[in-house]
């Protein structure tokens, strides 16, 4: 299934998109189950409906971020070999983590905005993981069972914020939109291999990155299982997987983000975003 959520940012209704590329309302199912996010269970329940007895929504409504309740946004860094390479850092010996705030989460296609002060926005796309119920200590064999799915997210950057002065990871990865993540929630069924999807990003048309999740350093499960070494996974957590070589801190010289570009990005079977550069707020 493709599980999405649609309408006004922060009133969105859960809904399903269906083999014909409509978007289906779930809001009763949803109520019927008494839950309020796709966690493994509620996909569970909603395997028997029948997608096209559900009500068509009409027009062109805005598709919001694909987890409703993101407890922790954990991001893991230097994932694929030649990104470490272009970023001047050495390939990681174990998954780097760090966290970004969940206020930076906005939907697929929602603006991206400069940050005041900010002059070095970069894009990075990135496999995003759905926890779907909770874990702690799994193995690599268990990690399957606590995927809810799988979507696609922008793990926007702040280049001078992170990296100069007393830059953190975590200061310049966290501004308000810099986390566009959708526009589906893809369930486990639909995807084969997670760790064998074409994955790419292209800025005003020009493609930036181009890459296979076969190049990760350390697949799907071995992250799932590695993070939950050191802290307790929950239904709505999201691990950002890390993204491929062609970021524009990596280009000579550096490539970055203005007002009025536009950014297109998406992985195999996951959909596609497409989002705005637009002036601080």
């Amino acid at each position: 299934m493709k599980l999405l959520r649609y309408g006004k940012s922060g009133s969105e209704l859960p809904g399903v998109l269906d083999p014909s590329g409509k978007i289906r309302d779930l809001t009763n199912e949803m109520s019927r189950t008494g839950a309020s996010d796709f966690g493994c269970d509620t996909i569970a329940s909603l395997r028997n409906i029948e997608i096209d007895s559900l009500p068509v929504v009409t027009g062109s409504p805005r598709i919001g971020p694909c987890v409703a309740h993101c407890g922790k946004f954990i991001c893991i860094g230097l994932n694929y070999i030649d990104h470490a390479i272009e970023s001047g850092m050495e390939a990681p010996k174990e998954p780097v983590l760090f966290m970004k705030a969940t206020s930076a989460i906005v939907g697929a296609n929602d603006d991206i905005v400069i940050p005041r002060g900010g002059s070095k926005v970069d894009w990075e796309v990135e496999l995003g993981v759905v926890i779907g119920k909770h874990g702690a200590y799994l193995t690599e064999e268990e990690a399957n069972d606590h995927i809810a799915g799988y979507c696609v997210i922008n793990d926007l950057s702040e280049r001078a914020f992170q990296l100069e002065g007393t830059g953190q990871w975590v200061k310049g990865k966290s501004c308000d939109s810099f986390g566009p993540m959708g526009p589906w929630l893809v369930t486990p069924d639909e995807i084969k291999d997670s760790q064998n999807l074409g994955i790419w990003l292209n800025v005003n048309g020009k493609t930036f990155q181009n890459s296979t999740t076969r190049n990760m350093i350390f697949g799907v499960k071995a992250l799932v299982s590695y993070v939950s070494r050191y802290m307790s996974l929950q239904p709505g957590d999201v691990i950002s997987t890390g993204t491929p070589p062609g970021v524009g801190l990596g280009k000579k010289p550096p490539v970055y983000l203005q007002e009025g570009d536009e950014v297109e990005l998406g992985i195999d079977g996951l959909g596609v975003q497409k989002q705005r550069v637009v002036a601080p707020r």
